[in-house]
C-alpha cells in the first residue's frame, strides 16, 4: 500500500510542505493567523487527494492531447496543452507540474482572505495577489548550485499568476539545449506548457557536443517514449549560442503574439535573452542576494524559479525540489 500524504510545516512555522509519492510543494500564505490556518488546512485536504486522482487516468494524461479526461487537474493540464497538440508531440504531462499548484493555491484562497500566496512546485508556480501586492521572483539557471541570473517582479496590477521553468538542467527531460526557459503567464499550467516548448525550440539540431538519449532508455514510463531527450552540452561557439537561443525567441514571440505567455527569459551557457522588459531584470545577483539564496539550499537541491525572501514585500524562498530529474507521476502501491 503506498504511503499517506505527508503533510507538515517547515522550521519558522510559515511554510507548509506538502509531500505524496513523486508530488513535493512548499507552500506559503500571507495574511491573519486565522485565514494562513484555515487555508493550509484547506491545501492539505485538497493535496491528499490529487495523487490518486492523477493515477485515475495516467495512461491517458501519457498519451497526446485528445480524449477529455473526468478529473479537474487533468482537464486543466490537457486545456495547457492543446494549443501546441496540431504542431508538435505533447502530451499533457508537460502541464502536471503547474496545474497541480493551480489547484492547491485554489482551494487555499476558495478557503481564507489571503493577501498573497504562493504553490511551489518544484519551481512551477501558482501566485495569489490581493490588491496592492507583489511578489519578487528569483531566476536559477542550475538546480544544483546557486546561479540566480535574474528577476522578475509581478504586481497585483500585472495578469500573471503563474510562473514555469524548463531545460534539459532541470527536473523534466527536455528536446532542447536551454539551461533555464523561465515563462510568465496568466496561470502556472499555461507557463509550465509554455516553458516546455520554448525550451525544446532551444537547440541545435545534430550537434555533436550536444549528448541526446531515447527518453524511454532513461525512463521506461516516459511520455516522450523514443523522442531524444538531452543529456549534456559541451562547448559552444557564440555564434551557436545566439542560433540556439534565437530559434526559441522566435517561438516565444509567436507563443505572446497568440496571447499564451506574458514574457519569458531563456538563458544559455551564460547568455539571456529576454521577451517583454516590463517585468524582468535581467541583472548580476548581489554577493549578499546568492549568499542568501544558497542559505536556502535544502538536500534535495533547489527549485529553478523562487520567490525570495528580502524586505517586505518580497515572498520567501521556497526550498528545492529536485530530487527527482523528471516530472514524472508514480502510481506505485
Amino acid at each position: 500500500m503506498r504511503e499517506a500524504a505527508q503533510i507538515r510545516l517547515l522550521p519558522g512555522g510559515r511554510r507548509l510542505h506538502l509531500h505524496d509519492g513523486p508530488i513535493d510543494l512548499i507552500v506559503e500564505a500571507f495574511g491573519l493567523t486565522q485565514e494562513i490556518n484555515a487555508a493550509y488546512q484547506a491545501a492539505a485536504a485538497r493535496f491528499a487527494t490529487v495523487l490518486d486522482e492523477l493515477c485515475s487516468e495516467l495512461a491517458l494524461l501519457r498519451q497526446p492531447a485528445g480524449k477529455i479526461p473526468v478529473g479537474v487537474i487533468a482537464k486543466r493540464m490537457v486545456a495547457a496543452v492543446a494549443p501546441y497538440a496540431q504542431q508538435t508531440f505533447i502530451t499533457p504531462m508537460a502541464a502536471v507540474a503547474g496545474a497541480v499548484a493551480e489547484e492547491i493555491l485554489g482551494a487555499m484562497t476558495f478557503a481564507a482572505s489571503l493577501s498573497r500566496a504562493y504553490v511551489n512546485n518544484g519551481g512551477d508556480i501558482a501566485l495569489h495577489l490581493a490588491p496592492g501586492e507583489k511578489f519578487v521572483v528569483g531566476m536559477i539557471e542550475r538546480p544544483d548550485r546557486p546561479s540566480l541570473f535574474g528577476t522578475a517582479t509581478l504586481a497585483s496590477s500585472q495578469p500573471a499568476r503563474g510562473i514555469a521553468t524548463s531545460g534539459w538542467r532541470g527536473r523534466s527531460f527536455s528536446l532542447g539545449i536551454a539551461d533555464a526557459v523561465t515563462v510568465l503567464a496568466d496561470r502556472a499550467a499555461v507557463a509550465d506548457a509554455a516553458a516546455t516548448i520554448i525550451a525544446n525550440a532551444v537547440d541545435l539540431p545534430g550537434h555533436p557536443a550536444v549528448v541526446r538519449v531515447r527518453a524511454r532508455d532513461l525512463a521506461p514510463d516516459s511520455d516522450l517514449g523514443a523522442l531524444l531527450v538531452t543529456q549534456g552540452v559541451g562547448k559552444l561557439s557564440a555564434n551557436e549560442i545566439d542560433a540556439a537561443l534565437d530559434a526559441g525567441v522566435a517561438v516565444a514571440n509567436s507563443l505572446f503574439s497568440n496571447g499564451l505567455i506574458r514574457s519569458a527569459a531563456l538563458h544559455l551557457h551564460g547568455n539571456t535573452r529576454v521577451l517583454r522588459h516590463d517585468h524582468w531584470v535581467s541583472n548580476v545577483p548581489s554577493e549578499a542576494e546568492m549568499l542568501a539564496l544558497a542559505a536556502k539550499k535544502s538536500g534535495k537541491g533547489m527549485a529553478s524559479a523562487v520567490p525570495l525572501r528580502a524586505p517586505e514585500p518580497v515572498a520567501s524562498a521556497a526550498e528545492g525540489m529536485f530530487a527527482r530529474r523528471r516530472t514524472q507521476i508514480n502510481c506505485g502501491t
